[in-house]
């Protein structure tokens, strides 16, 4: 796994995603991290030192593994181009089936009231 730069990795991902149109998955993760061990977080606390927090990005194909970390000044930025990423290749997902009886019912326990009307 290598850290690759903000373009190549948006760039890498836009081709993962191509790939995995028909068959399979991408997995991206998203996590906060200073990229220094934990001993070196603990001499710049005690020192008084200011730690930097980006947020570190993974994807996975299953094989192929990329990342990129984001500082804050390039966080909007990246937010925004990601967004684009997902919104375009989001077209192979299934809508989803909803039930009309079940909505219907609910409303009706709600108002009181029923569509059947009553046998005198």
């Amino acid at each position: 796994m290598v850290l690759l730069q903000l373009d190549p990795f948006l760039n890498e991902l836009t081709s993962m995603f191509e790939r995995s149109t028909e068959a399979g998955s991408v997995w991206v993760t998203l996590k906060r991290s200073s990229l220094k061990s934990k001993a070196v977080r603990n001499k710049m606390a005690t020192a008084g030192e200011a730690i930097e927090y980006r947020c570190l990005i993974r994807a996975t194909n299953g094989k192929k593994t990329i990342s990129t970390s984001v500082g804050a000044k390039d966080h909007q930025r990246f937010q925004a181009s990601y967004a684009t990423i997902l919104k375009a290749h989001m077209t192979s997902l299934k809508k989803r089936e909803r039930k009309e009886k079940k909505k219907s019912a609910e409303a009706d326990k709600r108002e009181g009231t029923s569509k059947r009307p009553k046998k005198s």
